[in-house]
């Protein structure tokens, strides 16, 4: 079953590791108008929609120990747009993909920040959005989605059943999909 939430109410690529006061964790910006990144605080919020973001995707699920209470309203308060997918870490599906890709579609020059807990789920959608959707070359965008991140073998699987779906082959040249693993 899929849950939506939708309340109605950045250039080259830049990236942070530790979250600080300006930015939230993991921080990438992609382009002037899609970013991702690990769990904002109120704080980043508040600055980041300040400088123009105008939509928050959020793409866990709310009761997270790191979730910011009551995100939704923080957001909506501040003037932006909030849409939560909620997508399980250890079972992501494509229907939530497709909802992210319908969502950032309806309204594809609206700044975006896109979020999850560490940018990890949220660097994977940001990865098969900007191949699928904007054309990136898939080498580019995974490199981009690496320097956050190696997908586990869950995540692997799912990013290359996502790419299939979409008709794309993910064995492009430079790209290598072992999965991570804790023993490495």
């Amino acid at each position: 079953m899929i849950r939506l939430v939708l309340l109605i109410g950045f250039c080259g690529l830049s990236l942070t590791g530790l979250a600080d006061d300006h930015e939230p964790r993991n921080y990438v910006s992609y382009s002037p108008t899609f970013a991702s990144a690990g769990q904002p605080t109120e704080a980043h919020l508040t600055q980041l929609i300040g400088e123009g973001v105008e939509r928050v995707v959020y793409i866990a699920y709310s009761d997270h120990d790191g979730s910011l209470v009551h995100e939704d309203r923080s957001v909506s308060s501040l003037g932006a747009d909030f849409v939560q997918i909620p997508v399980r870490w250890d079972a992501p599906q494509l229907s939530d993909y497709h909802v992210f890709a319908a969502v950032m579609n309806a309204a594809p020059n609206k700044s975006t920040l896109l979020h999850c807990q560490a940018n990890y789920r949220a660097s994977a959608f940001a990865m098969l959005y900007r191949v699928i959707e904007l054309e990136v070359p898939l080498a580019d965008a995974k490199a981009d989605m690496n320097a956050i991140w190696t997908p586990d073998e869950t995540w692997t699987q799912f990013i290359r059943d996502a790419l299939s779906d979409a008709g794309i082959d993910a064995d492009c040249d430079g790209c290598d999909w072992t999965p991570w693993r804790p023993d490495h």
